[in-house]
């Protein structure tokens, strides 16, 4: 009998990442050979126990599914949504495990990645491996110096420090600016909170890469499978491999 960490059970069959299969243990959706568990240190053996989750046993995946989603204004990232909006899981394939790595809110657009591998979103979400996330912000009306060097030095937020690894002015027109800043944690609306403490207006938020892997030519609302390559892009150790790597630009569409 060989036991492992509930969490890491409920990652490898797609269910979620660990960290998310640690609230939902506590949240008491979890539970093994019928007995619902609360405790983060619980152990069982998947290959005898049987694993649930809101009363489902867990299915061992045969095969992991990595997509690439060019998430549109107005979908939220969940996979139900109470106030019946529309969800990102309406646009890709009904795959059974499939979730999102990582969440962008509502209004936010761009590179949404979705996969059945809990251990392989582990490596991109958490804030340990420091995977950059950049963004495209269009901004209402000129971008003042000041702004932006208070966008660089930082902006406490909640009482954490969030600074952009960079942000800079990549355009502009007589109504608008256009910033691109770029995230190492990716906190819940963290690139809208700072714009807002630096005094500037967002009209339009856009992901354009995440690591390595860029949005391209992807359509908004469309989507396609990583091939082995980008998938094997997010390297298993804890360091920032991602900096001065070659960005992968797609060549086909896969739907």
């Amino acid at each position: 009998m060989t036991q492992e960490r509930l969490q890491k059970i409920l990652s490898r069959a797609g269910v979620s990442s660990r960290r998310s299969a640690e609230t939902l243990i506590l949240e008491g959706r979890v539970s093994v050979n019928g007995r619902v568990v609360l405790e983060l240190g619980t152990r069982a053996d998947p290959e005898t126990d049987v694993v649930a989750v809101d009363g489902e046993r867990l299915l061992r995946q045969a095969r992991h599914y990595y997509l690439m989603l060019h998430k549109p204004a107005g979908f939220v990232t969940t996979r139900h949504d109470p106030e019946g909006r529309p969800t990102v899981f309406e646009l890709v394939p009904d795959m059974p495990g499939l979730f999102t790595v990582g969440r962008l809110d509502r209004e936010t657009e761009g590179l949404l990645l979705l996969t059945t591998d809990g251990a392989w979103a582990e490596r991109i979400s958490h804030p340990r491996y420091e995977v950059e996330r950049e963004y495209e912000v269009r901004i209402a009306g000129p971008v003042s110096d000041e702004a932006l060097d208070r966008l660089r030095h930082g902006i406490m937020l909640d009482g954490t420090w969030a600074r952009p690894v960079v942000a800079y002015q990549s355009g502009h027109n007589g109504f608008s600016a256009i910033l691109t800043i770029v995230i190492l944690e990716g906190k819940k609306r963290e690139v809208r909170l700072m714009c807002d403490a630096a005094g500037l207006a967002v009209k339009q938020l856009i992901r354009r890469r995440l690591g390595p892997l860029l949005l391209g030519w992807l359509a908004e609302g469309q989507w396609r499978h990583l091939d082995a390559r980008e998938v094997s892009a997010f390297g298993k150790s804890e360091r920032r491999a991602n900096l001065g790597a070659q960005p992968s630009y797609p060549t086909h569409p896969s739907q």
